[in-house]
């Protein structure tokens, strides 16, 4: 398992890899995980999904960032989406990165871009602005904006990455937060983070099951896994935790039919809704928190009554097989 996740980790940060696979995504089945490019495209896929009972958040993706000028028109392109939300009046908010905004080479100026996009969703509802967590040596820099930015505003929040040893604490910090818990999708070492899947997902269970005890704000339980979801729907009915003090949240392209279920059965849902020309990165990260999800993305586009489980030796192979494609493009330029 540590070497699958390692290798589709590799592929994530390769940004040679990256910058082809922005012209060769429909054929690799991009458009299959990413709600197209176009603000028309995106207002479409958000429709559909409103008029099923489901809400987004929409991560507009970029990777790679080291400019001012490439940090502004990330931070263009999410207001752009924004008055795209509110001028349509779609039940979504918006998840963003604070590498796309300049943390990685100027902190403040992440700051600014992240306060000017907070102010906007002010006058649009107060809609809401999820921080996303990124690697654990960003996680300082996160949890600094985030504290200069909470007392001013009421609508942003962030991520918890369960994985963290940290995790615990953070949870602990942010009662007041509108919170999203996954289990984490990135490589760090073993004085950081917990290393088998055992161990995540037990850790995983029990910080939702205190954040839906404790907190005063949302909780979103972000994952495709059976067993958690069954595990925490009925921790839910148990405690009879309110409605509107949770949701269930899963990525686009991965088991619709499960999240319109959850939905159709009471529970509030929202789908992470990706967007724009940079897939690669964000597609790899998913296979290296979950390699089966290539599996899931699988039965959304072919859609059989039976599926056998591919299993990892064609996860790998297809993984390899769109890397292999990437690199002969590259070659031929």
């Amino acid at each position: 398992m540590p070497i699958v996740k390692n290798f589709f980790i590799g592929l994530s940060n390769n940004s040679l890899l990256n910058n082809t696979a922005k012209e060769i995504g429909p054929m690799l089945g991009a458009n299959k995980v990413v709600a197209g490019n176009t603000i028309p495209a995106l207002v479409d896929t958000i429709e559909r999904l409103n008029n099923k009972g489901i809400t987004v958040t929409v991560d507009c993706l970029g990777e790679f960032v080291v400019t001012e000028g490439e940090a502004i028109r990330a931070k263009d392109q999410i207001l752009e989406v924004m008055y795209a939300i509110y001028n349509h009046n779609l039940d979504g908010h918006i998840s963003v990165k604070l590498s796309q905004l300049g943390s990685e080479f100027d902190i403040d100026l992440a700051y600014r871009n992240l306060r000017e996009i907070l102010l906007k969703a002010n006058e649009f509802n107060n809609m809401h602005i999820n921080i996303d967590t990124e690697k654990y040596n960003s996680l300082f820099d996160i949890t600094q904006v985030l504290d200069r930015l909470k007392g001013e505003f009421k609508n942003v929040g962030t991520v918890i990455q369960a994985y963290l040893y940290k995790a615990d604490a953070l949870v602990d910090k942010y009662p007041e937060l509108r919170l999203r818990m996954v289990k984490g999708a990135y490589k760090e070492a073993d004085t950081i983070a917990f290393q088998t899947k055992e161990e995540i997902d037990e850790n995983y269970i029990r910080l939702i099951e205190k954040r839906l005890l404790s907190a005063k704000n949302v909780t979103s339980i972000a994952t495709h896994d059976d067993r958690v979801i069954t595990h925490i729907k009925q921790f839910i009915k148990d405690n009879k935790i309110e409605r509107d003090r949770y949701e269930f949240q899963m990525l686009y392209g991965f088991r619709s039919d499960l999240a319109e279920t959850i939905a159709k059965e009471g529970n509030n849902f929202c789908i992470y809704v990706p967007y724009g020309d940079d897939w690669f990165s964000y597609f790899m990260r998913r296979l290296a928190e979950r390699p089966q999800n290539l599996n899931l993305m699988f039965k959304e586009i072919m859609k059989p009554k039976i599926l056998k489980k591919a299993g990892f030796v064609t996860i790998g192979i297809t993984a390899i097989g769109a890397t292999i494609a990437l690199v002969s493009r590259l070659f031929k330029k």
